[in-house]
């Protein structure tokens, strides 16, 4: 997920900082920002929600980071 690490180095957010907030690794987040690893639906909705995005947008699937409520 590309957009993952744009977010997190765009807020200042180290893997390790951004893991401990998630309940994950730092090796789990680094394997979603490179593709070796793909994030189940439980796992894309805390980061979307941590970063106040929708999934659409972690996934580009739009440029549009808001969330439609």
């Amino acid at each position: 997920m590309i957009r993952l690490r744009e977010l997190r180095e765009k807020r200042h957010i180290s893997q390790v900082r951004l893991g401990m907030d998630l309940n994950m690794s730092q090796n789990t987040i680094s394997r979603y920002e490179t593709g070796e690893r793909e994030a189940g639906y439980k796992e894309l909705i805390a980061i979307a929600d941590y970063f106040g995005v929708s999934i659409d947008y972690l996934l580009e699937r739009t440029d549009n980071p808001q969330v439609n409520q």
